[in-house]
């Protein structure tokens, strides 16, 4: 047993007779132990345990926070040098909100194991155009996916989700795409839930980096050619920001990680697997845009918080219309839907058609002394462009609560909120899953 100022990784094993792969680590005198169950493929095949490695390194993540060592030992694990970096700042930088919200410093963190010196990638050649694409059922996802199938006909979803579990809320729009899903069971170690009886720290975790990692060992099993994220432009813009460090809820869905993850997908598998962002230089307004072209969907999403409730007797078959998610999605979609439509999509209870939510609307539009929740959210700057243009419509006349946020603006509204619509940053989409308009585009 390690000691209890460190982490420790304990190797991992697949099943291959079951298509389990069980990761196992030690942390505060506790053996943690997670189970992946894929569907079946080549085991044997070596690009398959390049992703399995990959996957495990990340998946520490979730027992490393029961007591956040000072040090993560990667014990008989070996690493290459850009692997221990890559990991470190994983765990910094994706347990931000974690550090931030227990009042810790992980900055001095160390990662210490075996070098594993040169490593060459696995041979790993799949046909073009079989992307595989995490699906959560919210607009982001929606969109790559309409997109994309249209172009790619072996296109499909995987849904990472615990045994025996599904949600609605992502059942319900996958079943509109009519495409096929891969599912991947995770099942958590059950003392990660104790974690009050047991003393662990508690908090926030990048799940979409495990969600990620777990995608790729599924896609190299179906002998796919691209992980297709849906992680737009403003994932990578900070939470909140204290003494000068970025505390950013998103930063599994951001920009950073997305390249060092998709550098290490490269070392480890080569060229010819893409982990990528579909909608990386895209706004949250102009996924709105595209969304509202949709109308099959409009019915069928959920995005409130409340849907995704790990508990089955807290989890609502409907928006709340009173979280900041809810808020949120109202807003960036009303420029772009009739008022009557958004009204239906929301039973009713539209959030902006809701005075109490009036202080969740000011945090998102950085007014007042609210921080921006820890959510997945849009930055201020859309939030405010979405202001503009939802109280320009003529079907939103008469909405007080809209033209007293618009009105508290003032000088600080977009000169040119459209400008929004217009792709920003860089990427790294493959010319053969790039759309025309990024194609022209310098990376």
């Amino acid at each position: 047993m390690p000691p209890p100022d460190r982490f420790r990784y304990d190797g991992f094993a697949i099943d291959q007779a079951d298509s389990v792969v069980h990761c196992r680590y030690t942390a505060g005198g506790h053996s943690f132990a997670e189970r992946f169950t894929f569907p079946g493929g080549e085991w044997d095949d070596p690009a398959v345990l390049a992703a399995v490695r990959l996957l495990a390194l990340i998946v520490g993540v979730s027992y490393y926070k029961t007591t956040a060592a000072p040090l993560i030992d990667l014990g008989d694990t070996p690493t290459t040098a850009a692997e221990r970096e890559f990991l470190r700042t994983f765990y910094v930088s994706g347990l931000g909100e974690f550090a931030y919200r227990n009042g810790l410093d992980l900055r001095g963190l160390r990662v210490e194991g075996p070098d594993a010196g040169p490593v060459s990638p696995a041979a790993y050649a799949p046909d073009p155009g079989r992307p595989l694409i995490p699906f959560g059922g919210g607009i982001d996802s929606i969109v790559t996916v309409a997109a994309l199938a249209a172009e790619h006909r072996d296109t499909a979803l995987c849904v990472v989700e615990p045994p025996g579990a599904r949600f609605a809320a992502i059942e319900d729009a996958a079943a509109v795409t009519e495409l096929p899903v891969t599912r991947v069971e995770r099942t958590l170690d059950p003392l990660v839930r104790r974690s009050a009886d047991l003393g662990f720290l508690n908090g926030h975790v990048p799940v979409t980096a495990v969600n990620t990692a777990a995608t790729l060992v599924a896609a190299v099993l179906q002998g796919r050619d691209a992980v297709v994220l849906s992680n737009e432009w403003s994932a990578s813009v900070p939470t909140l920001v204290v003494d000068g460090h970025p505390v950013n809820h998103q930063w599994s869905k951001g920009e950073e990680f997305e390249r060092a993850f998709g550098d290490l997908v490269l070392s480890a598998l080569g060229p010819h697997l893409s982990v990528f962002s579909y909608l990386r230089p895209r706004t949250e307004l102009w996924v709105a845009a595209e969304f509202a072209l949709l109308p099959q969907y409009h019915g069928a999403f959920r995005s409130c918080n409340r849907a995704f409730a790990q508990d089955p007797s807290q989890r609502l078959d409907h928006w709340c219309g009173r979280c900041d998610k809810c808020c949120f999605v109202d807003l960036v979609l009303a420029p772009f839907m009739d008022r009557v439509d958004l009204e239906s999509v929301f039973a009713g209870d539209e959030p902006l058609q809701n005075p109490a939510n009036e202080a969740r609307f000011r945090a998102l539009l950085g007014l007042g002394d609210d921080a921006k929740p820890f959510e997945c959210v849009g930055d201020v700057d859309e939030c405010r462009a979405a202001t503009v243009l939802a109280e320009r419509r003529a079907d939103r006349a008469g909405n007080d609560l809209l033209a007293r946020l618009r009105a508290e603006l003032g000088n600080a509204a977009p000169a040119d909120p459209d400008a929004l619509l217009q792709p920003r940053g860089t990427h790294r989409i493959p010319d053969r899953y790039a759309p025309p308009d990024l194609l022209v585009r310098a990376r």
